[in-house]
C-alpha cells in the first residue's frame, strides 16, 4: 500500500480513538471529507528518498495532515466559506464555536502526535514546526490585511503566499531530510526546493483562476476576480498597465458588469498577463529544480518527477 491509500488508511485508525466524545465529531467530519493529502505524502517520500525510516515517520505525517486540516477549518470561519469540497463547511454544519475549538483541539493533536516520533528527532521537528506554523499565521494574517488595502505589491504578495502555502510544503521536504539523517546543507537545500515548488503551485492555482486548461470541473473562470481577490494576474496586470488600463482595470473591477471577466481578459490579453504570469510560473518552479543541485548520493528522478505532476494540472 503506497501513498495516498496508506494516509487514508493510517488516518482512520488514528480517529477511532476520538469517537468517545462530540469534540472531536467535526475533526472526523473535516479529515473525512478527502483530499489529495499532499503533504504527508511529500513527507513520506522525502523521508524514503533520504533513506529513512517511514513507519517511524508516519505519526509526523499524520500531524502534517491533521494540522494542515486545522488551518483549513479555521480560515473557513474568518473566510465565512459555507462549502470545503463540496459539502458544508465546519461552522455551517455545526457552529462558529465549535468549529473554533475543534480546531484547537486539531493542534493539539498535531503537537500529540509529533511526541511519537523518535526522541533523537523530536528537537529539530519542533523547532521547524514552529518556525513554520507561525509563519503561516503570519500568511494568514497578511492575506486578510490584503482584502482591505486598496494596493498590494508583487513581492508582498509572494511573501504572503510563501507563509501560507509554502513553508508547509517546505517543512514535509526538510522534516523527511531530518528523519534521513542528512546534513544541516541537504536540509535547507531540500528545504528550498519545497519552498520554491510551493510558489510555483500556488501561483499556477491563481493562473488556472482565470486560464484553466480544462473546465470539466465546471468551476466559474475568474472567480478570483469576481470576488476581488488580488491574485497575482490581478496584480501583474496592474504592475505593467499604462494609467488609462490601471483606470479600465479599477472601473471594471469594481462594477457590476456581467461580463466584467471577459472584459478584463481582454484588457490584460493587451498587457500580456498571461504569458507574464506563465514566466513567473516557470521561474520559481526552475528555482526549485536549482535548489536540488549539490544534493548527491540520492536519486532525485522520483522528486523531479512528482514536482512536473504536481505542476501538470488542469484545474
Amino acid at each position: 500500500m503506497e501513498g495516498k491509500a496508506l494516509i487514508e488508511k493510517e488516518l482512520t485508525e488514528y480517529l477511532k480513538q476520538f469517537e468517545h466524545h462530540v469534540l472531536y465529531k467535526p475533526i472526523s467530519y473535516l479529515l473525512n471529507l478527502g483530499g489529495k493529502r499532499i503533504r504527508p505524502i511529500i513527507l513520506l517520500d522525502a523521508v524514503e528518498l533520504f533513506g529513512g525510516d517511514k513507519e517511524a515517520a508516519m505519526p509526523l505525517a499524520l500531524a502534517v495532515e491533521v494540522f494542515h486540516n486545522f488551518t483549513l477549518m479555521h480560515d473557513d470561519i474568518m473566510d465565512n466559506s459555507s462549502l470545503r469540497r463540496g459539502k458544508p463547511t465546519v461552522h455551517e454544519k455545526w457552529n462558529v464555536n465549535n468549529a473554533i475549538l475543534s480546531g484547537d483541539a486539531m493542534m493539539i493533536q498535531a503537537y500529540q502526535l509529533i511526541e511519537k516520533i523518535p526522541v533523537e528527532y523530536q528537537p529539530a521537528i519542533y523547532k521547524a514546526f514552529n518556525k513554520m506554523a507561525l509563519w503561516l499565521c503570519e500568511g494568514q494574517q497578511d492575506d486578510m490585511d490584503f482584502e482591505e488595502r486598496e494596493e498590494v505589491t508583487i513581492p508582498e504578495y509572494l511573501e504572503m503566499i510563501k507563509n501560507k502555502t509554502s513553508v508547509l510544503i517546505g517543512f514535509c521536504f526538510e522534516a523527511g531530510a531530518i528523519l534521513g539523517n542528512t546534513s544541516k546543507e541537504i536540509q535547507e537545500k531540500i528545504y528550498q526546493f519545497g519552498i520554491n515548488l510551493g510558489l510555483a503551485f500556488q501561483l499556477q492555482d491563481d493562473y488556472l483562476d482565470l486560464y484553466p486548461k480544462s473546465t470539466k470541473m465546471g468551476k466559474i473562470v475568474g472567480g478570483d476576480l469576481l470576488n476581488k481577490k488580488k491574485a497575482i494576474p490581478y496584480l501583474i496586470s496592474l504592475n505593467s498597465a499604462n494609467e488609462v488600463q490601471k483606470e479600465k482595470i479599477h472601473s471594471l473591477i469594481n462594477s457590476a458588469d456581467t461580463n466584467r471577466v471577459e472584459k478584463l481578459k481582454e484588457l490584460f490579453e493587451e498587457i500580456g498577463v498571461q504569458e507574464k504570469t506563465e514566466a513567473m510560473i516557470a521561474d520559481y518552479f526552475q528555482l526549485s529544480s536549482d535548489s536540488l543541485s549539490g544534493i548527491e548520493g540520492v536519486d532525485l528522478t522520483g522528486i523531479k518527477l512528482f514536482a512536473k505532476k504536481l505542476m501538470a494540472r488542469e484545474q
